[in-house]
């Protein structure tokens, strides 16, 4: 086990541009043409799929989660305190209800930008941080905007207790995987990778485990030290966990109680390593701009490939 720091003329003539105008038409928008392939990771995020986000509460009062089983990426990043919180991604399918619901930060706004005008589902904002939430390119839903789509859990204390119905809101699911559509490759395994029991990731205040099971064949989860598990009792496990060295430093805003957020810094480039299959991958991510997805190649420079099933990206500080 290892461990981390972290698109006026005669009858006849109109008749034949009304027939190519009906053809130029049915090539553009017709639902008889191919569709187009995932796009590169190195290039803007498609418009295929049509993501729904949802900031989820990773304390332990907030445990276990409901419906994270059900997104297709699942973001980790650090947040107050050297605490730990969660920004699932739902796109190819939707469970009925997801929480508990927890407020927004700056690092999930440029992370979003992978996105084409995704859905993000927050309890709650910083005051001062919300005219930048409404200014990015992403519809926000707070409970105040869809009153009826949230509820508050009889079986736990606020503010862990606020859940979303997506089956409630404005969103609709497309089927396409919120990964493939902001390049995710899944495919064989390229060659090479080394054999690993499992990794842990840390945080000044909570920590992250992923086990292999060679009998699953999936990266079973922890967190903090005790197995992961979903609402109804079995096991979160992944198919593939990226560590992604990022930089963390101090955003322009504070809590309720004074302390300041820390912001993950997406754009750039960097190590990581990609864990499928029960094997580690030495990688390189980048992400030249915040319109562009995150790009994951090995040290020989071929295009990382992943196995299907749900991905884990954890942010780590290098």
């Amino acid at each position: 086990m290892h461990s981390f720091g972290t698109r006026r003329p005669g009858t006849a003539s109109a008749l034949a541009l009304a027939l190519l105008i009906a053809a130029l038409a049915g090539c553009q928008g017709g639902g008889t043409t191919s569709p187009p392939s995932s796009p590169e990771p190195s290039t803007p995020a498609g418009s295929r799929a049509h993501v729904l986000a949802v900031k989820i509460d990773n304390l332990g009062p907030a445990r276990p989660q409901t419906g994270l089983d059900k997104a297709d990426i699942v973001y980790v990043e650090q947040v107050e305190a050297g605490l730990s919180r969660i920004l699932a991604a739902y796109s190819s399918r939707l469970p009925p209800v997801v929480g508990p619901v927890r407020s927004a930060r700056e690092t999930d706004l440029e992370l979003l930008r992978q996105f084409d005008r995704p859905t993000l589902a927050f309890s709650g904002a910083q005051a001062k941080l919300l005219p930048a939430i409404a200014a990015a390119p992403l519809d926000p839903l707070p409970p105040e905007k869809a009153p009826n789509a949230y509820f508050r859990g009889s079986d736990r204390a606020a503010p862990h207790n606020l859940y979303l119905r997506p089956g409630r809101t404005p969103h609709a699911t497309t089927g396409v995987n919120a990964a493939e559509d902001i390049g995710v490759r899944f495919a064989a395994a390229v060659p090479g990778g080394k054999p690993v029991a499992g990794r842990t990731v840390r945080y000044p205040a909570a920590r992250f485990t992923f086990t292999w099971s060679a009998e699953r064949r999936q990266w079973l989860v922890s967190m903090d030290g005790t197995p992961a598990r979903t609402a109804e009792g079995a096991r979160l496990g992944a198919a593939d966990v990226v560590v992604q060295y990022v930089t963390v430093r101090p955003s322009l805003y504070q809590d309720r109680w004074g302390s300041t957020s820390p912001y993950t810094r997406t754009v750039g480039s960097g190590a990581a390593v990609v864990l499928r299959n029960g094997k580690e991958y030495d990688v390189r991510w980048s992400r030249p701009a915040a319109g562009s997805a995150t790009a994951f190649t090995t040290r020989d420079g071929e295009r990382m490939t992943f196995a299907p099933g749900q991905v884990w990206i954890v942010f780590a500080q290098k």
